[in-house]
């Protein structure tokens, strides 16, 4: 007979989440100063699409920033809507993260601009795509529930999608939006 596992208390649960969203603010915050002393040199380690290095930037990019006011713009939505990601579970928090990061720098590889593209945004755009898409897939009322105040609090950053200005990654808002959805859709499909 199989031992009885107990479930986490709610405050294991809170611990484990503090521990993943404030240790890779922490990362996302300690690369940022060594990168500002460095003379942003790091930013070569970004995305730079259809070469052989910028394929190290898929994983590298959302933890580099082009100076501390894109970190600053990027730490308060990665906080909340990372969180409301981890409020589904560690494991899913890290999938949803993983394949988040790789498809969304993938797309940005193969398909962005002649440019280094560098930030968490492509991240936050996917949770944003991820709770949205999954009140639809899931059709639950906290799931419903989740996504209002999703779109409520972050509606408005949709518009990144949008090549507006021309020294914001667009193409990796949009990419990070669409893994987002796709992986609502395959951890929807993993349920059934």
């Amino acid at each position: 007979m199989e031992p009885h596992k107990s479930k986490p208390t709610l405050l294991q649960h809170f611990k484990a989440s503090a521990f993943w969203i404030v240790g890779i603010v922490l990362l996302m915050w300690g690369v940022a100063l060594v990168n500002v002393l460095l003379g942003h040199q790091l930013i070569v380690w970004g995305i730079r699409p259809r070469t052989a290095s910028g394929l190290l930037g898929i994983l590298l990019s959302p933890f580099l920033h082009d100076g501390i006011g894109h970190l600053l713009v990027n730490t308060i939505p990665f906080v909340v809507l990372g969180w409301l990601v981890i409020l589904h579970g560690t494991g899913m928090f890290l999938e949803v993260s993983v394949f988040v990061i790789l498809l969304s720098g993938a797309g940005t590889w193969l398909f962005g601009r002649s440019a280094y593209h560098v930030g968490a945004s492509g991240l936050i755009f996917g949770y944003f795509g991820f709770l949205v898409a999954r009140s639809y897939y899931e059709r639950s009322l906290g799931s419903i529930l989740v996504a209002f105040v999703t779109i409520l609090l972050y509606g408005g950053m949709l518009w990144g999608v949008l090549p507006l200005i021309a020294h914001i990654s667009w193409e990796g808002h949009l990419f990070g939006l669409l893994a987002g959805v796709l992986a609502a859709r395959l951890l929807a499909l993993d349920s059934d």
